[in-house]
């Protein structure tokens, strides 16, 4: 199976020394403007940057680059038309949140990116985990609540794709009478799907192409991943499966735990910042207390994937890292392959210079898996 690896996008340059002005929360759109390390600086939108920042995604070798969502980020589908327009090949991960655009919009609107980019845009679902961002937006409703509207968001998303006549539709939160879209894809959009959660692990089970995790010990991952294929079955459906870490390479081991142990100084320095610029409360989200619940057991699991970061930050998001030599962070990346897992989110702490240095684990990991497919597929001798 081909190894997708997907980026992270960002409208807004981050400052790694910290010695810019940061912009001033009112302009600060929360996951896109900030790092654990560094300071959002200028404006909220730079074309610029962010064409900068898709090119070296495309030229590090990446397919995709998530354009992620808060209640105070860009409009992500003018975002991810920017980054389409402006590459060659780059696809992008759309996050979207179910309940603020009729699903028969949103279904046009990726169509219609898809009519001027066919097979590069992808939507992922985020169902959202945090009441507080939620409300920002003005819905208040609790998170059961919500996985049951994504339910039947989804619904009717495939059937405004797939409909070749107009269809009705009668949900519980979505009413539908002769829906019908001019503009469907050729060729399906994937849907990938996030959430850890017994109402995620259903909802999604039913939905997803691909499932997303973030980034637990291996044996964690083998968990969920049965998990979801259980929930998947009796639909039929065969997902994919994603995971999301933050690797920290260097030339040699030592100059890697070098660099993460200075990552996590400015991390702790800069955490009640973050916390308060990212206007984020993780506590009930279960993926979060997984991270936290690793954290506690230790600070390195399996070969090494380090949990401070996690544990710094409350674990904010995707926050788990690999630290090592390029051949051993690759050699990592891999343990995850041989679970099962097809797609690989990694983004690092300075955006820009590790998309153009992830390059090197992309080539790495690439290589052993076209070896091991030529290994399996030669002829066994006589």
């Amino acid at each position: 199976m081909p190894i997708e690896f997907i980026g992270i996008a960002a409208t807004q340059e981050i400052s790694e020394s910290g010695s810019a002005t940061p912009a001033p929360a009112s302009a600060r759109d929360g996951v896109s403007t900030q790092t654990e390390t560094g300071h959002a600086a200028g404006p909220v939108v730079q074309p610029g940057y962010l064409r900068e920042l898709a090119r070296a995604h495309e030229e590090s070798g990446f397919d995709r680059v998530l354009v992620a969502h808060s209640s105070a980020s860009p409009d992500g589908f003018t975002v991810a038309d920017q980054i389409l327009t402006h590459t060659d090949r780059l696809g992008v991960l759309l996050a979207h949140r179910p309940g603020f655009v009729s699903p028969t919009l949103a279904a046009r609107k990726f169509a219609t990116l898809d009519a001027f980019h066919p097979g590069r845009i992808a939507l992922h679902v985020i169902t959202g985990g945090d009441d507080a961002d939620q409300a920002r937006d003005g819905d208040f409703s609790d998170k059961p609540t919500r996985y049951r509207r994504t339910d039947d968001f989804l619904d009717v998303v495939r059937k405004e794709w797939n409909s070749t006549q107009p269809f009705d539709h009668d949900g519980e939160f979505y009413r539908v009478r002769a829906g019908f879209s001019a503009v469907r894809p050729a060729a399906p959009i994937p849907v990938y799907f996030g959430g850890a959660s017994e109402d995620a692990v259903r909802v999604g089970g039913r939905h997803a192409d691909v499932y997303a995790f973030w980034g637990e010990p291996l044996a964690g991952i083998a968990e969920r991943i049965r998990e979801v294929r259980a929930a998947a079955a009796p639909y039929g459906r065969d997902p994919r499966f994603s995971v999301s870490l933050r690797p920290i390479p260097a030339a040699t081991e030592a100059e890697a735990w070098q660099r993460a142990r200075e990552i996590l100084r400015l991390t702790k320095e800069r955490a009640g910042e973050i916390r308060k610029a990212f206007n984020l409360d993780h506590a009930e989200q279960r993926g979060s207390q997984r991270l936290l619940e690793y954290a506690a057991q230790g600070e390195i699991h399996d070969k090494r994937l380090w949990t401070e970061i996690a544990k710094t930050t409350g674990a904010a998001g995707n926050s788990t890292a690999l630290v090592g030599s390029y051949e051993q962070v690759a050699e990592s990346l891999l343990d995850y392959v041989a679970l099962g897992v097809s797609t690989l989110l990694i983004r690092g702490f300075a955006p820009l210079a590790d998309a153009r240095d992830y390059g090197t684990l992309i080539g790495l990991v690439r290589a052993e898996v076209a070896e091991s497919a030529e290994a399996e597929e030669a002829p066994v001798p006589a």
